[in-house]
């Protein structure tokens, strides 16, 4: 029995991890659950898995929560859920926040010297230049959960060491994939939410269809396996079948293929070295589809082309993106901006930023907020 401590338990990413979990209550137990602050959904998690902890890192909302099994004991604020990280007697540390927020959980995890299942893009975004020489340093396992690092990691053989050529990274283009500038200057935040392929979290939706998200694929690839940025590519590729492929120096190129679900790749964190029966529908070759695939031509999307020069220069730069990003995109839903006008907030913070290498966890907590600073100066005015 694998104990887990699952970290944004109330997000998209989160509630199916939780319905992994149930789909094999032989082989997994959830010992902590940690959320922000959705303490309506939270209450029905604790009630219904029962955890030995649970912990509201909104210490306010955390006081509306009522009905606690007694077999839970319930805690609330963000120290706290740092805390029980190393506390709980959990195996597996399953980051499934959103946010620069998570990066902190996965640096309590890698201390703790437990695995980290890694949902949270912030966490090698922002710091891959500290996390992935500490996971190595305390011989701490990172296991991708996203699709298409998942994919990789399949083809590789879950040897994130083996020798490749290029990384391929595909791209669905997100729900304006066929629209000109002219239809994109007009469009709302209801319609960025349509994705055609995915149902995820209104950030990331948003972030696939300025295809920001995919610049940060780019950016997560080059840590977890050790690749330069020049043999890491991306293709488009509307169908989201297959999720990413490796170029091996032979010519040979590796695929993973499935249906677009996220719950595969979550069992596969969960279920590593092994696998076993999984809940989601299979891929089927009874009738006939293809496969499309296109070369994404980087200045027209002006987010994935902030975000690759963002990784060539490296340093803090990635952190700088991310956090305007974040605010730039919440600004879009709030109907503040134009969904073109998300790259230019993004710019505008990049611009009055002077890099400087990534030396701690503390050093990215000013840098992120002042980048969130300079975003809302640049929205307001």
């Amino acid at each position: 029995m694998k104990k887990i401590a699952l970290i944004g338990s109330c997000g998209s990413i989160g509630k199916q991890v939780i319905q992994v979990v149930l789909n094999h209550p032989d082989k997994f137990e959830i010992e902590a659950l940690i959320t922000n602050s959705s303490y309506k959904d939270f209450e029905g998690q604790i009630n219904l898995i029962k955890p030995k902890y649970a912990v509201l890192c909104n210490a306010d909302l955390a006081k509306r929560v009522a009905n606690i099994p007694q077999a839970t004991q319930f805690l609330s604020g963000e120290e706290r859920a740092v805390e029980l990280i190393s506390k709980c007697q959990a195996e597996v540390v399953f980051v499934a926040a959103g946010g620069f927020a998570g990066l902190k959980y996965s640096l309590a995890a890698i201390l703790a010297k437990k695995t980290l299942a890694l949902a949270n893009k912030e966490t090698l975004v922002c710091a891959g230049d500290i996390i992935m020489p500490l996971a190595r340093k305390m011989g701490v396992s990172v296991i991708p959960v996203d699709s298409e690092h998942s994919a990789i990691w399949q083809c590789l053989n879950f040897n994130a060491n083996a020798p490749l050529k290029n990384l391929i990274i595909t791209a669905s283009g997100g729900a304006f994939r066929d629209y000109s500038n002219e239809q994109l200057k007009s469009v709302t935040p209801q319609q960025a939410l349509n994705h055609p392929n995915w149902k995820m979290g209104k950030k990331i939706t948003v972030d696939s269809a300025t295809l920001l998200n995919k610049g940060f694929e780019v950016i997560e690839a080059h840590h977890l396996y050790s690749t330069p940025y020049s043999n890491i590519k991306t293709v488009l590729h509307k169908q989201s079948i297959v999720h990413s492929m490796v170029e091996f120096s032979d010519g040979s190129i590796m695929a993973q293929m499935g249906v677009p679900s996220m719950i595969l790749p979550i069992q596969l964190a969960l279920t590593y070295p092994n696998r076993c029966e999984c809940a989601v529908e299979r891929l089927s070759f009874s009738t006939a589809f293809s496969l499309d695939f296109a070369p994404l031509i980087q200045k027209d999307y002006p987010c994935y082309d902030l975000a690759i020069k963002c990784a060539s220069a490296g340093g803090i730069m990635p952190c700088v993106l991310n956090g305007s990003g974040e605010v730039a995109v919440q600004a879009f839903l709030n109907n503040q901006i134009s969904f073109l006008q998300i790259s230019e907030v993004i710019d505008s913070v990049l611009q009055k930023t002077q890099n400087q290498g990534v030396e701690s966890y503390s050093q990215l907590v000013e840098v992120d907020s002042l980048s969130r600073k300079l975003a809302n100066n640049f929205i307001k005015r």
